[in-house]
This record gives C-alpha cells, structure tokens and sequence, in this order.
C-alpha cells in the first residue's frame, strides 16, 4: 500500500523554497533600537546605555541588545525566504560578537532542508557586521502558514 504525502506548502505565499536558496538583508544598527528593544523586554543593561561604562568594558563600545542582532533575521524569514506566514519553531544561535551602535549588519538565511509535508524548513543562519565579521551564527526550524484565502 502505497502512501501519497500530501503537499502541505499549498497555500503558502511564496511557495516550497529549494534547498540551498539564500536571502540576505542590511540595515545599520540606531540607538533608536536600542530604546525600542528596552521598551518592548525591559533590558537596560548598562551596556546599551552607559557609554563609558561600555568603552571600558571587554567590548569597547556601546553594544546593541542580542535581540537586536537577531531581529534582522526574524525579518528575512518573514518577508524573504521562506516569506509571509513565517514564523520559527526552534533557534540554535549563537554570538560570536557583539554589535556596536551604527554599526552595518546583513543578515542571511539559507534553506537546508525541506518536508514536503508540512511547510518547515530547517535553514542556517548568520549575521555579519561591515568588516565581514561573524556576530551570531547558527540553525533554525521555521514554519510558513499557508496564507492563501479559500
């Protein structure tokens, strides 16, 4: 008896990504994240806010909150790849180095697998700061709710 899996990306946006497609996104680092982030989880690290304090610290400078970091790729599975609907289920990250106020950062996603089940996917993913440096590495399990109206 033969099983036929069902396609669960029908209804998905942006339909079923190829393993190995890739996005990417830049956006400069404000301290305007910074507050935004502070309001929304209530992290004020002296870090973020205390500029001496910070340049004498192992980091040198004023550093964005982690969520900052990252935030940029929350972006790229939402809108890019695999796009509308996405949300994730799992994240294995980890910070390499910290980011700087007014620092540029790109953010990149690439697919590594795929279900033909169901709509997930599991993809690898980074954040770079302008020098090309490393500042968060690692996976995720994403999920892409079919968006399509019936």
């Amino acid at each position: 008896m033969n099983a036929k899996t069902q396609d669960g990306w029908i209804g998905v946006v942006k339909g079923r990504p190829q393993v190995g497609a890739f996005a990417e996104r830049s956006r400069r680092t404000r301290p305007e994240d910074i507050a935004a982030f502070t309001e929304m989880t209530g992290d004020r690290n002296p870090l973020h806010y205390d500029r001496a304090l910070a340049e004498a610290s192992v980091f040198g400078k004023l550093i964005v909150q982690g969520g900052v970091t990252s935030g940029i790729l929350n972006a790229l599975v939402a809108e890019d790849l695999p796009g509308p609907g996405t949300v994730f289920l799992e994240v294995g990250w980890k910070f390499v180095k910290a980011v700087g106020v007014g620092e540029m950062i790109t953010g990149r996603v690439e697919i590594k697998e795929v279900r033909p089940d169901k709509p997930i996917c599991k993809i690898e993913t980074s954040v770079r700061n302008e020098a090309g440096d490393v500042c968060l590495t690692g996976t995720a399990t994403v999920f892409t709710v079919p968006l399509a109206r019936g």
